[in-house]
């Protein structure tokens, strides 16, 4: 039990009187150890999709008998439109319409190489849903391709 000296005007000099005041120091000891622990052994925020960044201006390089598939996501009155190199194809077979357009434009590859080698382009305006644009790419992933990025362009002034 802790005490307190008394500086009251009595002649002994001081007395020792007992201390109702709870010692907090310990407490902020432990809660601050508590708190350091805690944000060591948070975990850290993943990313679910790789993202390669270009540098500065870029520009898809043409090469012969090779062209990008150019892909594009609409959102219209709640439901998602798919467009294949500008023709609209239906959810149900937008994969395979992938597929065929890849071995359309770049008849420099095998058929094995459709999948690993064939360039994706995908766009999708800002009033398109970020849960829509990443569940197509995911959709086109899962089914084999490897080659799918971003097309990204300036927004037009008027």
């Amino acid at each position: 039990m802790a005490g307190k000296l008394s500086s009251g005007g009595k002649a002994r000099g001081g007395s020792m009187a007992p201390n109702s005041e709870p010692n907090v120091i310990p407490f902020i000891d432990i809660m601050l150890v508590l708190l350091i622990i805690f944000m060591v052994a948070a975990p850290i925020p993943t990313v679910d999709i790789r993202v390669d960044l270009p540098s500065g201006q870029s520009r898809l390089i043409a090469e012969p008998g090779r062209a990008p598939t150019r892909v594009a996501l609409e959102e219209e009155a709640g439901q998602l439109q798919y467009w294949v190199d500008g023709v609209q194809v239906p959810s149900s077979g937008f994969e395979e319409a992938v597929l065929e357009r890849v071995r359309i434009n770049n008849p420099a590859l095998q058929p094995i190489d459709y999948l690993d080698q064939g360039v994706i382009v995908f766009r999708a305006d800002q009033e398109t849903a970020y849960a829509n644009v990443v569940g197509t790419m995911t959709r086109l992933q899962g089914f084999g391709f490897n080659k799918v990025s971003l097309l990204s362009e300036l927004a037009q002034t008027n």
